[in-house]
């Protein structure tokens, strides 16, 4: 098997605007990356900096006024922008699934959790409707969700936020996709919760060899799910390498700031370190590099001139300091 088989999920030059009383905006500015078979690329940033709109421009899932100008995403060579709508709908759920952010208002509140399990079978599978009800049983025991049978004629409101988000995560996977997009799956649950729902990804992942976009703003817990990170910002990316070497070696002075911002029982300082300013407005006037108005390190350069995506150590950095 050559290379480009081993490339289940394929972003080039992807630019998406929105559209709005003063005119069009662009949102993602050129995101390329590709995603091998078995592996996770973790995608991260401060909210606001582009990641669930990439997450959900893979799928053509922009809300109104959403659009996306440039490029491709292709599915194992197959370009997934070209797809009729009816070749959408296949793709979606069955090749490539996605966890959304909040199961809450992503779950019908109305309809049962059987129903909603097996309206997605069946929509995919040549199966009997007892057939599709065995599956989301066994679906619902495999996310750790005790006494499923029962479970399936109850309602969203009647589960826990971190049970929710098992549910979810036994949709995504009800059909056993070659991709998962799992989107900010642990926002809002306590630690505990969140370990376990990271641990149960992984575990899932691992054992059926699927490939995922994992996209958290959180870094603390990238290390332990990843394989390759990709930092966004303002749009761009302006970082990418394996897990462990960004880690070890950031180069861009926002990914410096990310990790420096994180708890760590080795500093004693009073207050935890922070990058002071916010991301910048979409649609904002930048010349130089996004970052450049927060960067303590920035020169005249920095703020006159966008740098390039280059290949530096091991990375793919987009930063004038990196020699």
């Amino acid at each position: 098997m050559n290379a480009c088989q081993d490339i289940v999920l394929s972003v080039e030059d992807l630019r998406v605007s929105f559209c709005n009383e003063e005119g069009k905006t662009e949102v993602l500015h050129g995101l390329s990356y590709q995603l091998p078979k078995g592996k996770v690329l973790a995608v991260v940033g401060e909210s606001g900096c582009g990641k669930t709109v990439h997450a959900l421009s893979l799928l053509k899932l922009l809300p109104p006024g959403g659009e996306i100008t440039s490029g491709n995403v292709s599915y194992k060579g197959e370009n997934i922008f070209a797809l009729s709508a009816e070749e959408l709908r296949k793709l979606r759920g069955s090749r490539i699934s996605m966890i959304f952010q909040d199961p809450m208002t992503s779950l019908n509140p109305i309809r049962t959790i059987g129903s909603q399990l097996t309206e997605t079978i069946l929509a995919h599978k040549a199966c009997s409707k007892l057939q599709a009800t065995a599956r989301a049983v066994r679906l619902l025991k495999k996310v750790g969700i005790e006494n499923a049978r029962k479970r399936l004629n109850e309602y969203p409101f009647q589960f826990s936020g971190g049970q929710r988000q098992r549910i979810m995560i036994a949709m995504a996977l009800c059909l056993n996709p070659d991709v998962l997009i799992a989107d900010e799956p642990t926002t809002a649950l306590d630690v505990t919760i969140q370990a376990q729902i990271l641990k149960l990804i992984k575990d899932l992942q691992r054992q059926s060899g699927m490939s995922a976009v994992f996209i958290t703003h959180n870094l603390a817990i990238v290390a332990d799910v990843a394989d390759e990170v990709l930092v966004l910002y303002g749009g761009y990316c302006v970082e990418q390498a394996p897990v462990q070497t960004l880690f070890a070696r950031p180069l861009h002075p926002y990914t410096q700031g990310l990790l420096h911002s994180l708890v760590s029982l080795k500093r004693k300082e009073e207050h935890l370190p922070a990058i002071e300013g916010y991301p910048p407005v979409p649609g904002s006037c930048l010349s130089g590099c996004p970052f450049a108005p927060r960067c303590p390190q920035a020169t005249p350069k920095c703020r006159e001139a966008l740098p390039a995506l280059q290949e530096k150590h091991g990375h793919k950095v987009r930063c004038w300091l990196v020699k």
